[in-house]
């Protein structure tokens, strides 16, 4: 089962078409790349201020599939060659039918991903350098002994440390004409067990912190000046932790699920656009367990499957693939995120609770944006589950990662595609997560283009609790 393009409308809420309707119409023909005919269908529709807004979305997401694909075959072989002398065009050809380079065919030209030549030497086993297969290094190993040396809270929280961030988005000179205002969305921390004591130290500019998203930001406004970026910065500090819960802790004190309370019924339902419960999705959880029947080893199975099955390789742009996971199971490989809502639909399609998580990782010299998610067990609680990091040949840390997480974290989103707070009125440049910040003006979106953002941590200075 298919699901529309991510299509937001005043404040980027979720654009579901319905059949018969134009935007349906466009959808279909966007995502079989006839772009022509989507902007011909575009084109005959009243210029209403909603559909203007509408309109620019699809054209957003044609010219973000339009760079993803920019490749020429001709100079992807060429890039291939370089590389690999005397490789042949069959040999190609049989990466290509792997999924190993990924194509895509616009108004009738077929072009690669621009990440295909990267991708191949990441996706395709007789071409991984070995000591690359596995990114997982002595020092998560550390992280782990460190935290689990130090004593835990109620909520299995410890190695607790305060963390002072410095985020800085700065958009191009002249990227809008002077005068006029731009608004940035920048990502900050949310409140949970392993993140309390949120404080806002500075900002360039008066700060609004969300109070109604699950995608945390703080918005701030500033005039463009001619001929000068605008730099909007916040400082702030949050206190963060590691959790984690042994995996026969968690046996031991698993309950049948309560399936009457609202929490359980939302997290173990269909979230458009991404976690979709379908009979298809259904019947692979049910290859994967088995006759298994205890729903943490059934999680268990699940996050093991996906960390044997799917490597790790970059993502083409979220706001340009219909049903994330779906694309996890065609391609054959994903990301942190895309492998994330794989493991939160299976898991969900047998009834067991996953929601979203992500934000940054902030690990020394490794800052960046990273995806992970957690499990619910009914005896327990919610318990984090990094499906990406699950990916490491290392024993110690895939079972460390599947009910357990370090303190180098900054957590902003709980959920996915969800509207700002204060909202946004164009599409954003990522409609699924947010890491990088967002900006606008009155005239539409800023694409990552004309700005550049940056996350320092000051410092993480340990703490007790």
């Amino acid at each position: 089962m298919k699901h529309s393009l991510l299509v937001p409308a005043l404040a980027l809420c979720s654009l579901q078409a319905s059949a018969g309707d134009w935007h349906s119409e466009v959808t279909t023909a966007i995502e079989s790349g006839k772009f022509k005919e989507a902007k011909a269908i575009m084109n005959a529709q009243p210029k209403t201020r909603e559909n203007l807004v509408t309109i620019d979305s699809f054209q957003i997401i044609m010219n973000r599939i339009s760079y993803d694909f920019s490749l020429t075959p001709a100079k992807g072989v060429e890039m291939v060659r370089e590389r690999i002398p005397g490789v042949t065009d069959n040999e190609i050809n049989s990466w290509i039918e792997k999924k190993y380079i990924e194509t895509m065919t616009i108004d009738g030209e077929t072009k690669w991903m621009r990440k295909s030549v990267r991708n191949l030497f990441l996706l395709n086993p007789d071409l991984i350098v070995p000591e690359a297969k596995d990114g997982s290094g002595t020092a998560l190993l550390q992280y782990r002994t460190t935290a689990l040396a130090m004593p835990a809270d109620a909520n299995h929280c410890h190695n607790w440390n305060r963390a002072t961030i410095t985020f800085t988005l700065t958009v191009d000179a002249d990227a809008v004409p002077a005068g006029e205002m731009l608004k940035a969305w920048i990502p900050v921390p949310l409140t949970s067990p392993r993140q309390r004591n949120f404080r806002l130290i500075s900002s360039s500019s008066n700060a609004i912190i969300s109070q109604n998203s699950a995608q945390h930001t703080a918005m701030l406004e500033q005039k463009a000046v001619k001929g000068r970026p605008t730099v909007f910065t916040i400082k702030y500090s949050y206190d963060v932790a590691a959790q984690y819960f042994d995996f026969y802790e968690i046996l031991s004190n698993l309950k049948p699920y309560d399936t009457t309370t609202a929490e359980y019924k939302t997290y173990t339902s269909t979230s458009t656009p991404h976690v979709i419960i379908t009979d298809e999705m259904r019947a692979m959880a049910r290859k994967i367990v088995g006759t298994e029947t205890n729903p943490a080893i059934q999680a268990k199975m699940i996050y093991n499957w996906i960390g044997d099955t799917f490597p790790w390789a970059g993502a083409r742009d979220y706001s340009t693939i219909p049903n994330i996971p779906q694309y996890v199971l065609e391609q054959r490989h994903g990301d942190c995120g895309q492998v994330s809502l794989l493991y939160i639909t299976l898991c969900r399609s047998l009834g067991i609770p996953a929601r979203w998580e992500s934000g940054w990782m902030l690990h020394p010299h490794e800052h960046n944006y990273h995806d992970w998610c957690e499990t619910y067990f009914e005896g327990v609680g919610w318990v984090p589950t990094d499906v990406s990091f699950g990916r490491s040949t290392n024993p110690v840390l895939r079972q460390y990662y599947q009910t357990g997480t370090d303190m180098y974290r900054m957590a902003a989103n709980s959920d996915i595609a969800q509207a700002f707070d204060p909202k946004k009125t164009y599409i954003r440049c990522e409609t699924i997560d947010s890491q990088a910040g967002e900006v606008e003006w009155r005239k539409g979106n800023l694409e990552m283009t004309q700005w550049d953002s940056h996350l320092e941590v000051n410092s993480m200075i340990p703490i007790n609790y």
